[in-house]
């Protein structure tokens, strides 16, 4: 029987302090590699507090690094420590996500752009930051949505968003493949996580009814998806998005 065993690898994992992020840190770090966990570093100092207290409960390889995936600076001041720590770049896990929820005709610019960069341009910016770096046999996961083939009322920025993180993933599959860097997409349905548990219970309702498996999805359960794409189990799988949500089609 084959097991995953990413001893010696380092995982760096965008918004990695809590919810799917960190499900993805838990599940790469059980099985031994080394891992970052990024957040975004707010005035009040919130997020460092969280992700540095479940790096702590992670253990000695796990560490937590602040850069706001907006600011190609502040990444690669995160990657140059990464490298400083660890030695190098095996897995990138692009998570780092907001929501700012509005109908199309309500929808401020604002609300858009800041969707749009975090949400997508985040993704670019951490990608390309990593790819200077990042390990010959390497991979990356971005996380889209179901929101990216659904198109969910009141997400015109988000699904737009993650729709692009689909597309950018094919690209980056494709100019990184010389090198042997895998990148993949997972396209989540509605996780428990804060940001799930934030829609409406009527809402949270009616999307039941859409899901054959009738339930919505454990973070752990995406991280495991995440840990199998980062394993040499995904060796030749590129350049896809794989669908985690229960069977829930539109």
């Amino acid at each position: 029987m084959r097991t995953i065993d990413l001893t010696g690898k380092t995982a760096v994992v965008t918004g990695g302090g809590q919810g799917i992020g960190l499900a993805c840190a838990t599940a790469l770090y059980s099985a031994g590699a080394n891992v970052v966990l990024n957040f975004f570093p707010d005035p009040a100092g919130a997020n460092g507090k969280i992700a540095e207290g479940a790096a702590s409960q992670l253990g000695d390889r796990a560490v937590a690094l602040p850069a706001d995936v907006r600011s190609p600076d502040e990444l690669q001041k995160m990657v140059a420590a990464t490298v400083e720590k660890f030695g190098g770049i095996d897995i990138l896990v692009n998570n780092a996500g907001i929501l700012r929820d509005r109908s199309f005709r309500k929808m401020s610019h604002q609300e858009w752009q800041d969707v749009i960069d975090t949400n997508l341009t985040g993704v670019f910016n951490a990608s390309q930051a990593i790819a200077e770096v990042i390990r010959d046999n390497g991979a990356m996961i971005n996380i889209a949505s179901l929101s990216a083939v659904t198109g969910f009322f009141g997400q015109a920025n988000y699904a737009s968003a993650k729709a692009g993180v689909v597309a950018l993933t094919k690209v980056l599959s494709k100019e990184l493949a010389r090198r042997n860097i895998r990148v993949n997409a997972v396209a989540p349905g509605v996780v428990n996580t804060e940001m799930g548990e934030s829609i409406p219970e009527e809402n949270r309702k009616v999307m039941l009814t859409n899901i054959p498996l009738g339930r919505f999805a454990e973070p752990r359960e995406i991280g495991d998806v995440v840990l199998f794409l980062a394993s040499p189990l995904a060796s030749y799988l590129t350049g896809q998005t794989l669908h985690v949500n229960g069977g829930w089609w539109a």
